[in-house]
């Protein structure tokens, strides 16, 4: 099984490495999202060198395209993409969620029909498991039942409830091998006492790592913060903590001031692809005519190539003219500014400087 070492701490939040069968990782960690087998427009070399040392991709999406069964005959999902890192796949859960009308969640899992072609499907607690172990997931998520924001306490009951049935059946097909891991997943809305029934029965059921779903899905930061102040306290010191689909600069280091160790996110990459910089002062759309004439980089003292090589006019040009390479720099710049973010987070920790390290609320240039 995978592990986790705690190395530093900084009032709850806590430097540390996680050693997998595909390599170590420093946490705090920020890992982009590569759906179907790719982060969209950066390759996987690129993707090193800005220090990126564990991806995310998606069962629901490798399931349609290209089968499991495909990628697992080609080596599996890290030799059929050419990335030699750790990976951790999410398990459908959430994109059955988002199919609205074309989905049917029961006791037994779900059914639904693809976005693709419109064939029909099923996934099981262990359907899930079983296409995450042919990707060879470094890490396997279990199949939850995605609770909707704003829901009754009632509604978040039942949904949790099911959630932990699900994690069980989760565990027994889960086939353990040195260095993998399967991460338990808290459920129960914005309700106190349902998060922490699930952070007890998942403990109960035993895990590798623990992730907080269902926030970041219209709650806000203050009440998502509230939920981790309840919750993270509950759940083992020893084992990562995983707060899933968050990825806003000051909601990471908000996080982490409260003990979650990994984070995943599209908003780098997605930022990109529709012109929009991360910079230390704030953001930059490089589509604003402002920059058309400006020789300077996006920021003078970023290592990416977008910044290394370019200059501001020519980013915005390429953008205004529709060249592809505008989105795959400005996507190289995002990903290597929350690489080197996240290196300063864990610097902060070391230091003992945390609270001092801020995020402005708002972008700078629109």
């Amino acid at each position: 099984m995978l592990t986790w070492r705690c190395r530093t701490t900084c009032g709850k939040a806590r430097t540390g490495v996680l050693a997998t069968a595909h390599g170590d990782v420093e946490t705090p960690v920020f890992m982009p999202v590569g759906t179907a087998a790719t982060v969209k427009g950066v390759m996987t070399g690129d993707l090193q060198e800005a220090g990126v040392s564990m991806l995310l991709g998606n069962t629901y999406h490798l399931m349609l395209r290209p089968g499991a069964g495909r990628i697992r005959d080609l080596g599996g999902l890290r030799q059929f993409m050419n990335w030699p890192g750790p990976v951790l796949t999410d398990s459908g859960g959430f994109q059955i969620f988002s199919l609205k009308g074309l989905s049917k969640v029961t006791e037994e899992g779900a059914v639904f029909r693809s976005h693709v072609d419109g064939s029909q499907h099923e996934l099981t607690p262990e359907r899930s498991v079983e296409i995450q172990d042919c990707l060879d997931s470094t890490v396997t998520m279990v199949l939850d039942e995605c609770t909707e924001h704003p829901a009754t306490r009632e509604r978040a009951l039942h949904s949790m409830e099911r959630s932990m049935r699900w994690a069980e059946r989760c565990r027994r097909a889960f086939r353990p091998r040195e260095g993998y891991g399967l991460f338990g997943i808290v459920q129960g809305g914005v309700h106190d006492d349902l998060r922490l029934a699930s952070a007890r029965a998942l403990q109960s059921i035993g895990f590798e790592g623990y992730a907080v779903g269902g926030l970041a899905v219209g709650e806000g930061q203050e009440e998502m913060f509230r939920v981790l102040d309840r919750v993270v306290d509950h759940l083992p010191a020893d084992r990562p903590r995983y707060l899933m689909g968050v990825g806003r600069p000051d909601d990471i280091i908000g996080a982490v001031a409260r003990g979650i160790d990994m984070f995943d996110c599209v908003l780098p990459s997605r930022s990109g692809r529709t012109g929009q910089a991360f910079l230390r002062h704030g953001t930059l759309n490089i589509r604003n005519a402002r920059h058309r004439d400006d020789s300077q980089p996006l920021d003078p003292g970023c290592r990416c190539p977008a910044c290394r090589d370019h200059s501001r006019a020519y980013l915005h040009h390429l953008f205004r003219c529709g060249e592809m390479l505008g989105p795959v720099l400005l996507s190289l710049h995002n990903l290597t500014y929350y690489q080197d973010f996240m290196a300063d987070v864990r610097k902060a920790i070391e230091k003992g400087t945390l609270d001092r390290l801020a995020w402005p609320e708002q972008p700078a240039d629109q």
